[in-house]
C-alpha cells in the first residue's frame, strides 16, 4: 500500500484529522503562554538564571513522572487523557494572571512545570495512539505532518504571542491559551480511538505499577536497536536546551528595535520554521530507512555545526542568524520524526506508552541539565550570549560523532510488528 500525500491523509482519515486539529490548536496557545512567562520573568526580576530555571522545573517535572505517564498511557484510555489534561490546562492558564510582581515569579514557575505534566500526559498518549489510526505505510506522513504542525504553531504561536504581548499585555495571552485548550477539547470528543490494553495491566494501580514500569524497560533494553534510538532526542537537547531554551530567549531580548516579546517571537518563529521544515524534507529526501539510525547522529552535528555559524553572526547580521537558525532546526526536526517513526513502527501498541515515557524522560532530562548550565554561566560569569552559543554548539557537533559512532552489537535485530 502506497503511503498517502499530506491533504490525502487529512481528507481521507477523520480519526487523524480530528486528533491532529486538537494538538494544532493547543499548541497554538502554548506558545502564547511561553512568551508571556518569557517577559514577565525579564520585567520583574531581569534575571537569565530564573528563564533557565523555567524550563529546568518544566522539563524536571515532565522526566520524573515520565514513567508512571507512560504507564497511563498503557493501562487507561488514551482520549480520556488528553480530554483530562486540556480541560485541567485550561483552568490552570488563568492562574497566570494573578502574577502581579517579583514575588509571583516562583509560584508562576512552578505552576508552570505542573502544565508541562499535564503536557506530557497528552502528548505521550498521543505518540502512542497515533500508530492505531494511520496504516504502517501512513507513519512517515503523520509524523511529519504532526511535527510540522507543532512547528506551524510554534510559528504563529510565538510570533503572535510576541505581538498580543507587546500590545495587549501578558494577561491576554493566557486568555487565549485557556480558549485553545478548549477549543482543541472539541475536537477530541467524537474521535474514535482504537486501543489494546494487556492483560497484565489490569489489577491494582499501586502495586502493578512498578513491575509494568520495569516491563517497559525490559522491552527496550531487549532490543539494542531500540535501546540506542530512545537516546536520539537526549542527544540533541544536552546543548540543544541551553541553545533553544536559553539562548534563542536572550538573543530576542537583545533585537534593538523591535522590543523583547518581538524578539521572543522572531527567534522561536525561526525555531518553528526550521522544526517543520525538517520532517518534510526528511519524508520526501530519506527514503531509505535502513540508513535512518546512522543518519541522526550526523543530523544532530550538522545541527549544532549551524549553531556554531549562528555564534559567529549573532552580534553582526541579525537577519543572517534567522535563517541559520532555521537551518539549525530542520536537522534537529528531521532527527525527531526519524527517530519517532522508527519507535512507532517497532513497538507493540500494548507497551508503546511506556517506550515514550522514557524517550520523553531523557530528552527531558538533557534538557533540563542544558538549560539549568546555561542559565547559570549566563547569570553568574561573563560568558555572554556569542561564547554560550559557540560552546554549547561545539558540545552538540561531540554529541552527534559519538552517537554515530555507537553501533548496537546487533542493529539488524527485526523490529517487532506494531
Amino acid at each position: 500500500m502506497k503511503s498517502r500525500t499530506y491533504l490525502e491523509l487529512i481528507r481521507e482519515n477523520k480519526d487523524f484529522r480530528q486528533l491532529w486539529i486538537a494538538a494544532v490548536i493547543s499548541m497554538l496557545g502554548q506558545w502564547f503562554n511561553t512568551i508571556a512567562l518569557f517577559l514577565l520573568i525579564l520585567e520583574f526580576t531581569g534575571s537569565e538564571f530564573l528563564l533557565g530555571l523555567l524550563f529546568t522545573i518544566r522539563m524536571a517535572g515532565f522526566a520524573l513522572l515520565q514513567p508512571f505517564i507512560g504507564l497511563m498511557a498503557d493501562r487507561f484510555n488514551r482520549k480520556m487523557l488528553m480530554i483530562a489534561s486540556n480541560l485541567v490546562q485550561s483552568v490552570l492558564a488563568l492562574c497566570f494572571l494573578l502574577v502581579n510582581d517579583s514575588s509571583d515569579i516562583v509560584w508562576m514557575i512552578g505552576l508552570s512545570g505542573v502544565m508541562m505534566i499535564l503536557h506530557g500526559v497528552y502528548m505521550t498518549a498521543e505518540r502512542a495512539a497515533l500508530p492505531n489510526v494511520v496504516s504502517k505505510e501512513d507513519l512517515a506522513t503523520a509524523n511529519a505532518l504532526d511535527a510540522a504542525s507543532w512547528s506551524t504553531a510554534l510559528c504563529i504561536g510565538a510570533m503572535l504571542g510576541g505581538v498580543v504581548v507587546s500590545i495587549a499585555g501578558a494577561d491576554a495571552a493566557f486568555i487565549i491559551d485557556s480558549i485553545t485548550f478548549l477549543v482543541g477539547t472539541l475536537f477530541l470528543v467524537n474521535l474514535t480511538l482504537p486501543q489494546t490494553i494487556d492483560e497484565s495491566m489490569k489489577g491494582p494501580w499501586i502495586s502493578t505499577a512498578f513491575k509494568n514500569i520495569k516491563y517497559g524497560w525490559n522491552r527496550i533494553r531487549s532490543q539494542p536497536a531500540l535501546f540506542r534510538i530512545v537516546f536520539a532526542k537526549a542527544s540533541w537537547n544536552i546543548a540543544g536546551g541551553g541553545l533553544a531554551g536559553v539562548y534563542l530567549v536572550l538573543m530576542g531580548a537583545d533585537v534593538d528595535g523591535f522590543g523583547a516579546a518581538f524578539g521572543f517571537g522572531l527567534f522561536f518563529f525561526a525555531r518553528g520554521v526550521g522544526t517543520g521544515l525538517g520532517p518534510i524534507l526528511a519524508r520526501a529526501y530519506l527514503k531509505d530507512e535502513e540508513a535512518w539510525p546512522a543518519l541522526i547522529g550526523y543530523l544532530i552535528a550538522l545541527s549544532g555545526l549551524i549553531y556554531f555559524l549562528v555564534g559567529l553572526s549573532v552580534p553582526y547580521a541579525l537577519w543572517t542568524t534567522v535563517v541559520l537558525v532555521i537551518f539549525a532546526h530542520s536537522a534537529s526536526g528531521a532527527n525527531w520524526v526519524l527517530s519517532t517513526v522508527m519507535m512507532q513502527r517497532w513497538v507493540e501498541d500494548e507497551v508503546r506508552g511506556r517506550v515514550f515515557s522514557v524517550d520523553m524522560m531523557i530528552l527531558s532530562v538533557a534538557f533540563s541539565i542544558s538549560t539549568t548550565v546555561a542559565g547559570y554561566l549566563m547569570e553568574n560569569t561573563d560568558l555572554g550570549i556569542r561564547n554560550g552559543i559557540l560552546m554549547f554548539s561545539s558540545v552538540m557537533v561531540l554529541s552527534g560523532l559519538i552517537f554515530s559512532a555507537w553501533r548496537p552489537e546487533n542493529p539488524e535485530v527485526v523490529p517487532h510488528s506494531v
